[in-house]
C-alpha cells in the first residue's frame, strides 16, 4: 500500500494553461528584436543616402528653382518666372536638339532591345567559347565613353581613318561618315549600340536563365518547334526583363552625350547635337545661360519621366491582360 501510494501521480490543482497560447507568447517575445538590431541596417545605408541626397537629390530639386532665374555668372540671379521656358521654346536650336534626341532614342532603344535579346539567346546556348564571347560583348561597357568616342572617331575619319582606308583599297569609295548629317547620326547610333549593348545582354541573359526549363521540356513533348518555343514561351516570359531593358535604354538614350561629344562634337552643323549637349553648351559655354540650361534640364527630366511611366503602365496592363 505504501509503495503504491508513493507511485501514484500527483494531481495539479487549478486550471491547466493551454500550451498553444504559451508558445505564441514565447514566439512573440522572440520575434521582437533589440533596438540596435532594428536600427543597424539603416545606419549602414545612411552614409550612402546622405551622399546621394547631397549630390543628386538636392541639385535636382534646386534645378527647378534655378530654371526660374536668369544668370550669366552663376552668382547674380534675376527672377524671370517662366521667361526661360518661353525663350527656350522659341529657339530653333532647342527644337533641333529635341528632334535629334527623339530620332537617336527611337533607333537606339529599338536596336538595343532587339540586338540584346538576339545576342542573349545565342550566348545562352551551349556553344564552344561561350564565356569568351560573353566577355567580348561586355568589354566595351567598362571602357571610358570619352575613349570610345576618340577611337571610333579615328576609325571613321574621312581621309586617314581605318574604315575608309580599307574601303578605298577595295575600290568602294571613301564616304564622309562624320561630315554628312545622316551618316553621322547613323555612326553615333552604331557607336552607342556597340558601347552599351553588352550591359543589356547580361540583363536579358539573367532573365533567360530564370525561366524554368520544364516549360521547354513540356513543349518539346508536345512537338513544338524552336520558333514556337521562342514565340510562345521565351518572349512572353521575358517580357518583364524586356521592359527593364527598354526603360534603361530609353533613359540612356535621352542622356547620351560624352562619347558623342568626343566623336562628332555635335556636328556636322548640329546634326548630332542632342539635348544634353544643348544643356551643356548653355550652361558652360559663352554666353553662359544657367537659367535656360536649367529649364532645358527640367523639360528633359519631365519627358523621360513621362515616357518611363507610360511604358511601365503599358507593360503592367499587358501583364494583367
Amino acid at each position: 500500500m505504501t509503495s503504491t501510494a508513493r507511485m501514484a501521480p500527483r494531481r495539479t490543482v487549478g486550471p491547466a494553461v493551454p500550451q498553444s497560447g504559451h508558445r505564441k507568447s514565447v514566439n512573440r517575445r522572440r520575434s521582437v528584436k533589440p533596438w540596435n538590431q532594428r536600427v543597424a541596417p539603416y545606419l549602414f545605408v545612411l552614409p550612402n543616402m546622405l551622399i546621394f541626397g547631397l549630390f543628386v537629390i538636392y541639385p535636382a530639386i534646386n534645378n527647378f528653382n534655378i530654371s526660374m532665374y536668369d544668370s550669366g555668372n552663376g552668382r547674380d540671379f534675376t527672377y524671370v518666372g517662366g521667361g526661360n521656358y518661353q525663350g527656350m521654346l522659341s529657339e530653333a536650336e532647342f527644337w533641333s536638339a529635341a528632334r535629334h534626341t527623339v530620332v537617336f532614342a527611337v533607333f537606339f532603344v529599338t536596336l538595343t532591345t532587339v540586338v540584346s535579346i538576339g545576342l542573349a539567346l545565342l550566348l545562352n546556348q551551349r556553344i564552344k567559347g561561350r564565356a569568351f564571347f560573353r566577355t567580348v560583348f561586355f568589354l566595351p561597357v567598362v571602357i571610358s565613353p570619352v575613349v570610345v568616342g576618340l577611337i571610333w572617331g579615328w576609325i571613321f575619319e574621312r581621309k586617314n581613318g581605318l574604315l575608309n582606308s580599307l574601303l578605298g583599297a577595295a575600290g568602294l569609295g571613301q564616304p564622309g561618315w562624320l561630315v554628312n548629317s545622316t551618316l553621322a547620326m547613323a555612326v553615333v547610333i552604331f557607336v552607342g549600340l556597340w558601347l552599351h549593348v553588352g550591359f543589356y545582354v547580361l540583363i536579358v541573359l539573367a532573365g533567360l536563365q530564370g525561366i524554368d526549363s520544364t516549360y521547354y521540356e513540356a513543349a518539346r513533348m508536345d512537338g513544338a518547334s524552336g520558333w514556337q518555343q521562342l514565340r510562345l514561351i521565351t518572349l512572353p516570359l521575358l517580357r518583364p526583363t524586356t521592359m527593364v531593358v527598354v526603360i534603361l535604354s530609353l533613359i540612356n538614350g535621352f542622356q547620351a552625350f560624352d562619347y558623342i561629344w568626343t566623336l562628332t562634337g555635335g556636328g556636322p552643323v548640329g546634326g548630332t547635337t542632342l539635348m544634353v549637349q544643348y544643356i551643356y553648351e548653355h550652361a558652360f559655354q559663352s554666353p553662359v545661360q544657367y537659367g535656360s540650361a536649367a529649364a532645358a534640364a527640367v523639360v528633359l527630366f519631365c519627358a523621360v519621366f513621362a515616357l518611363t511611366v507610360i511604358n511601365y503602365l503599358y507593360n503592367q496592363r499587358k501583364e494583367s491582360a
